[in-house]
């Protein structure tokens, strides 16, 4: 049985860490308690985060034959 990873599928799953991390943290620190302005960065950290995990899934894969027209 072989497994090829590629590009795609690690840029897929490190986006999604990226998420889960920065949900991890934001959840870790409001547990021992933020003050408003380290809410305000924590949201924007986990905005950001899942910004970038929907810019990778809807981004338009490359081609071969997209790749030779250019």
């Amino acid at each position: 049985m072989s497994f090829d990873i590629t590009k795609k599928d690690l840029a897929d799953w490190s986006s999604a860490s990226l998420v889960f991390l920065s949900g991890a943290m934001t959840g870790h620190y409001a547990a021992i308690g933020m003050n408003p302005v380290q809410w305000s960065g924590a949201i924007a950290a986990v905005l950001g985060s899942v910004t970038v995990a929907v810019a990778v899934r809807v981004w338009p894969v490359k081609t071969a034959t997209a790749e030779a027209e250019d």
